[in-house]
Parts: C-alpha cells; structure tokens; sequence
C-alpha cells in the first residue's frame, strides 16, 4: 500500500529510516537527499518515521473561548441533550455559537455521541418522570486558568427545555438571579408553563 505524504513532504519513510540509521554527517546525507541539513537533523531526533499530524497539537476553536467551551462541556454532560436542543438552550450565554461550531466542540472533546455518554452514568437508570413545568437545577463548578466559574443550569426534562448561565461565584444573588431569569424565560418564550405549573419548579 502507497505512502500518503502532506503535500510539503521532501522525503519518504525510506529516506529517513536511512537517516537515523546513518552515521554520516548532516551535510553529506542532505546533498544525497537533495533536501536541508535541518531537515536531516529533525528526522534524525524522531523516533518515528512517520509525518505528524497537521495542525495545532491542541486542538482548539478559533470562535469559542475556553470558558465557552468549558459551558458547553458541562452543559451536555448535565443534561444529555441532542445537539439541537443544547444550541437552543446555549444562545443566549453564547450569542455567536453556530449549529456547526458547536457540533466541532463536542467533537473535540469526544463527547458528539449520546450513547457513549450515558454508558458512563452509574448506576444505569431513568431519570426520575416528572410532569411539564419541573425544572432540575444544578450548579458546577468550572476550572479554568484565570479562576474559577460556576455553571448554573435548569432543564425541564419533559418539554426538554434548558437554561444555562455563567457565574462568577455560587451566592444567593447568583442564584436568586437565576431563578428570576429562568422565570422570565419561561414566561416570554414558553407559554405551556402556566401559573399553575410554575409553582412547582423545584
């Protein structure tokens, strides 16, 4: 089977198996090879003969900050919601986020694929049925270089609509101002949540 090299490549996995056995001088291999002393001496550090991986080492977004992909991360694992339903939900702390710019996201950090996500929950059961206008709340501390962040998040698993908000600390204001976002949410975008049904949010 052939050799896929990246387009820039001047040498071949032959080539340089030769020269990390070689013994010879930088100077005289790369006029052998017709290529740089430098590239002489890259290869002759690796352990491989293989190219690299193109790209940063690191993936990353060049939309997303880190503390936006940190949201995103514990958002889905909180509430194992589909890919529509997460960009819903995510709008408004993150305005600029894309269907596909998401999607990229869950990809990098191996988390695109429900299945796998709820094979990792122990023990292995149903989330607890509740009727419309019950909301789950949790709140998550984020780690991240600067400090740290706190995720608060509301889902109502049967209408599956969810809520997420970045903090800088966990209080009673913070909380208090969730709720009373939430509450104006539910209130200007989701008319199923009647009086009656948002009193019993928990």
């Amino acid at each position: 089977m052939g050799q896929i090299l990246h387009g820039s490549a001047r040498t071949t996995e032959t080539t340089r198996r030769a020269i990390q056995n070689s013994q010879e001088s930088l100077r005289t291999l790369a006029t052998r090879y017709g290529i740089n002393p430098k590239t002489v001496a890259k290869w002759r550090k690796r352990d491989s003969a293989s190219d690299l991986r193109m790209g940063p080492k690191v993936p990353s977004s060049t939309i997303l900050t880190k503390e936006e992909e940190a949201l995103i991360v514990a958002f889905r694992k909180h509430t194992l919601l589909p890919l529509d339903d997460c960009l819903y939900a995510l709008e408004e702390p993150i305005p600029h986020l894309t269907r596909s710019s998401l999607h990229r996201c869950l990809k990098r950090h191996d988390i695109s694929r429900l299945p796998d996500l709820k094979k990792e929950i122990e023990p292995k059961k149903k989330f607890k049925e509740y009727p419309i206008g019950f909301f789950h709340i949790d709140i998550t501390e984020l780690r991240m270089e600067q400090g740290k962040l706190h995720l608060f998040v509301a889902i109502d698993r049967t209408s599956k609509f969810a809520m997420a908000k970045l903090y800088d600390r966990a209080t009673m204001k913070s909380a208090k101002g969730f709720l009373e976002a939430l509450n104006r949410s539910c209130a200007l975008s989701h008319p199923h949540y009647s009086d009656r049904q948002w009193h019993s949010i928990r």
